[in-house]
């Protein structure tokens, strides 16, 4: 085809003529946005970035006098730095005469090299360098992968943790209350007089006193004296005397 005609046709469908093999005979191009496939792209090179781990080698030394205690801390911290995905480099460090004892190193490293197959496997086996020891362990997986299932393994606590919004719990059915038995009362024939309960007797009433008009009214029937209540009179008691002027002294004459 033309480049009048591919760019025709660019132009016609709004997108770019892109070249995308410039070495070949003849050239071949695209008809692309390429703005869009700049974005692609950049995204698809920025996942790569992230999915990229480099591996790193840890160091950890031991002696060939150690404590079953001192053992068994160093060992968790290479199945700690296996289940990273990072090499780890053992060194066993001796010291004057326990230069002539290399098989107990050798011994050493393959307990440890034992102990962590479930994480590790032995890359590089024992070796003498001067007055130490080496052994190199590789993880079984590769840091990438080791990363990956942690973020998924991350996501899916999530999830587990967050409730669904539209999930609702089912509604427990409340257990049905039997329904009482229907009780059918004869019918009352309607000249019958309606019955009622009987009344309790009142109490008796108690005795007021009676009032004075009726007392005078009963004391005139039967000629009796009526007791009348004492009228206010003058008083009889005798009044105190008055005290007498006292004479006065005479007059000087003068």
């Amino acid at each position: 085809m033309r480049l009048e005609d591919a760019l025709r046709l660019a132009q016609d469908a709004d997108l770019d003529l892109v070249e995308v093999a410039p070495d070949a005979r003849p050239p071949v191009v695209k008809i692309m946005d390429y703005g869009k496939f700049k974005y692609e792209a950049d995204m698809k090179a920025r996942e790569a970035r992230r999915n990229q781990a480099n591996t790193v080698l840890k160091e950890i030394r031991f002696r060939l006098k150690i404590d079953p205690h001192d053992y068994g801390t160093k060992k968790g911290h290479v199945e700690r730095f296996l289940r990273a995905g990072d090499k780890v480099k053992v060194m066993i460090q001796f010291r004057g005469r326990e230069q002539s004892r290399p098989e107990a190193g050798i011994r050493l490293l393959s307990k440890l090299a034992e102990d962590v197959t479930e994480f590790g496997f032995v890359e590089s086996q024992p070796k003498q360098d001067g007055r130490n020891m080496v052994m190199v362990i590789a993880p079984v997986k590769k840091k990438a992968e080791q990363r990956n299932e942690a973020r998924r393994a991350a996501q899916a606590k999530a999830r587990a943790q967050t409730p669904e919004s539209g999930a609702t719990e089912p509604a427990t059915p409340e257990p049905a209350s039997p329904e009482p038995p229907l009780v059918t009362q004869p019918a009352v024939a309607a000249s019958a007089p309606p019955t009622s309960a009987p009344l309790a007797p009142e109490p008796p009433a108690r005795a007021s006193k009676p009032p004075a008009a009726s007392l005078r009214a009963a004391a005139t029937k039967t000629d009796a004296p009526v007791p009348h209540p004492p009228e206010a009179g003058p008083s009889t008691a005798k009044a105190s005397p008055r005290p007498r002027p006292r004479p006065r002294p005479p007059a000087a004459k003068g």
